[in-house]
């Protein structure tokens, strides 16, 4: 006996089909959602942080991240009136840090005004460190000033050895990569002599 196809119950299987493939995405995506809004760092992967609808996420991540390094004092600033830091904290060594935290693409690197504005603070903070945490990279002309005024910079890579050391239970080593001293450059400006 031959096999005849109904047409009618391919087009509703394949209506079926696609409906739960709809779902299954949704939930998928509302799953990751509540994720990042919880900024659990034991959950957040360097993924779900690039995923994030603005900064104040990230800053959210960040501080939840610093308190179960185990570091005191940790705080997060008035998003309105932050005076050029997104976070303030202790090291184990007591010294105060403020941090700048930059969600930022690959494509898009931080620039000098992200140095400028961490470094300005530390003074509103009674700050003895500056950081700027980026989930991108930074141009040169950034590292340069950074370098010159002593504030630390971790990139991408500093994020993603951040994360990891995090979720191996590594809190040391994690504070290692925060608190390491920032790379020091004297500063190159000359005066230019008037040509008249």
């Amino acid at each position: 006996m031959p096999i005849t196809i109904n047409p009618a119950a391919i087009g509703v299987a394949g209506l079926v089909l696609l409906l739960l493939l709809i779902l299954a995405v949704r939930l998928v995506r509302s799953r990751q959602r509540r994720i990042r809004r919880e900024a659990n760092p034991r959950k957040i992967t360097l993924r779900d942080i690039d995923l994030m609808e603005d900064g104040s996420e990230f800053e959210l991540y960040l501080f939840r991240l610093f308190s179960e390094l185990g570091y005191s004092e940790v705080y997060q600033t008035t998003a309105s009136r932050d005076f050029g830091a997104d976070l303030v904290f202790t090291d184990r060594e007591g010294r105060r840090h403020v941090l700048q935290a930059k969600r930022y693409s690959y494509s898009n690197p931080v620039g000098l005004g992200a140095v400028q504005e961490v470094y300005t603070s530390m003074r509103y903070y009674e700050a003895e460190r500056a950081i700027v945490l980026t989930s991108g990279r930074y141009t040169e002309a950034c590292r340069t000033l950074a370098a010159v005024n002593g504030v630390k910079l971790l990139d991408r890579e500093d994020l993603e050895d951040l994360i990891s050391l995090f979720k191996g239970r590594r809190y040391g080593e994690a504070m290692n990569v925060i608190e390491e001293l920032p790379e020091i450059k004297a500063p190159h400006w000359r005066p230019r002599k008037n040509q008249r």
